[in-house]
């Protein structure tokens, strides 16, 4: 999933006016970059950006930010953006891990969409839905802890259910074939990959 060696990643995505340099000192503000007060929606772990920038575009009255940890991945999401204006879109090069550090009371709503499984038990913490990332995540909700994920994994949809409802969120919405349910959805890169590939997509919402 990782793009790599591409040559000046880092500085080609800083001249972007999508990109976020410095959130940390937006901390518990991130209203004033949008300068409305409207919902703000975070995506972890964006790839190349084909959700985020289509929820941008279908939702206009929603704030969307998301986050990538990798330089080479989020210049794709640039790339596609430099003949599009949105305003309520902006994009930042940050590992979630420390996603407390730049966040505070002020998401709505987190989109987990194809996150890396760590198929390894020894490596169940770095699983974006494992409770140790839950209680991070505690911290940057403004209201209603509300989180939507769609994998492909069902190994880590197996373990996301377990982890969501051990940490007392409730399903609002779950599905084992997203394509074939009549649910509102918005695809993501992979996503294509992996439907056209046959395989099913996994969906839950869920609410705390």
């Amino acid at each position: 999933m990782r793009l790599k060696n591409i040559k000046g990643a880092k500085e080609k995505i800083s001249t972007s006016p999508y990109i976020i340099t410095n959130p940390e000192q937006y901390k518990g503000n991130f209203r004033n970059i949008f300068q409305n007060n409207h919902p703000i929606h975070l995506e972890i772990g964006m790839g190349k950006g084909d959700f985020i920038i289509n929820m941008a575009q279908k939702y206009p009255d929603i704030n969307f930010i998301g986050i990538e940890k990798f330089d080479s991945v989020i210049l794709r999401a640039t790339q596609k953006l430099e003949n599009i204006e949105l305003k309520n879109l902006k994009l930042i090069r940050f590992d979630a891990t420390d996603i407390s550090n730049i966040f505070e009371k002020e998401i709505d709503t987190i989109y987990l969409n194809f996150s890396d499984p760590w198929p390894k038990n020894r490596h169940e913490d770095r699983r974006l839905t494992s409770k140790k990332f839950l209680k991070r995540y505690d911290t940057i909700f403004k209201q209603t802890p509300h989180i939507i994920q769609k994998t492909d994994n069902r190994h880590l949809f197996e373990f996301s259910l377990k982890s969501f409802t051990d940490y007392n969120y409730k399903i609002k919405t779950i599905s084992l074939d997203l394509h074939n349910d009549e649910i509102d959805n918005v695809e993501t890169e992979y996503e294509r990959k992996f439907v056209n590939l046959g395989y099913p997509i996994y969906m839950v919402e869920v609410e705390k």
